[in-house]
């Protein structure tokens, strides 16, 4: 008797060792799981050897315990979620949870057994990347350009308004006003805490192309600058005076210095020349007489 139990025991091992490896290689945990956040719409991605499972996603703030359930990312078979709208406040560091279920699961199946990964930890205010800005330039004066900034806008929606990155940012956001003389490969930079900004001290009658990028000091340094903007320049003042350098300046002057001395040489040449003849003319004549 105590043999048969045994071996009993020993089938429902093998029997149960064997379900259970097959289970694994049927529900494989999901792998490479990152973020993906632009303008604060954030994804969450992640990649399975098979395509047979569903996920279910879960998040936690890092300093909390409680787990919230994502309704739009339950038992799904896609291997992203949006959790733009649910990582509020946004000042805050977040974590998933992605559980992987098989695609048909009995109703005695505890979801704790199936495998599951954590995130990377991430916070959407500081984390977030920022899309490239668009913008204007306009002549005040002379000597004055001013730079108008549009916000980039997010898939945030609050009150029935769409939210910029100001809106969220605050005083934060800051943009990076990148600049240079049409002609010159010397670039300057500076930063205006506002989304209009006016950039002085230009050089009369020049044209003077600028590029802008959303900045955020506070920022760690990866996340600190936003994409460059294409680049935006003003129009050449054509009732000034043409783009010489210092060396070409010299050079036009020498050649009309040069040309100059030419042509007084030649009248005083020919001055003399036709004095002469006069000369010549009136002495043949009074030998003439």
């Amino acid at each position: 008797m105590k043999f048969v139990k045994a071996q009993l025991f020993l089938a429902f091992c093998l029997y149960t060792g064997i379900i259970t490896a097959a289970d694994d290689e049927f529900v494989s945990r999901a792998e490479n799981v990152r973020w993906v956040s632009l303008d604060f719409k954030t994804i969450l991605t992640w990649m399975s050897k098979a395509s047979n499972n569903t996920y279910t996603v879960q998040f936690s703030q890092v300093d909390e315990s409680h787990w919230h359930d994502t309704q739009d990312c339950t038992q799904v078979s896609e291997t992203e979620c949006d959790l733009s709208n649910l990582l509020i406040p946004f000042n805050r560091t977040y974590q998933a949870d992605i559980q992987t279920e098989p695609e048909t699961m009995s109703n005695n199946a505890d979801p704790h057994d199936f495998p599951h990964i954590y995130s990377p930890k991430f916070n959407p205010y500081r984390e977030s990347n920022i899309s490239a800005v668009t913008f204007t330039v306009e002549t005040v004066d002379k000597n004055t350009v001013r730079v108008n900034i549009t916000d980039p806008l997010t898939s945030i929606h609050q009150n029935g308004r769409q939210l910029s990155i100001r809106d969220i940012l605050n005083k934060d956001l800051m943009y990076k006003i990148s600049f240079y003389k049409s002609g010159n490969t010397g670039k300057r930079d500076i930063i205006s805490d506002s989304s209009v900004a006016e950039v002085k001290n230009l050089d009369e009658g020049y044209s003077y192309c600028f590029m802008v990028a959303a900045y955020i000091p506070s920022r760690p340094k990866s996340t600190q600058q936003g994409a460059w903007s294409t680049q935006c320049c003003t129009k050449k003042d054509e009732t000034f005076l043409p783009e010489l350098s210092l060396g070409a300046w010299v050079g036009v002057v020498f050649i009309l210095v040069t040309v100059l001395i030419i042509i007084i040489t030649v009248t005083v040449l020919c001055c003399r020349c036709c004095q002469r003849r006069k000369i010549l003319h009136t002495t043949q004549s009074s030998v003439a007489i």
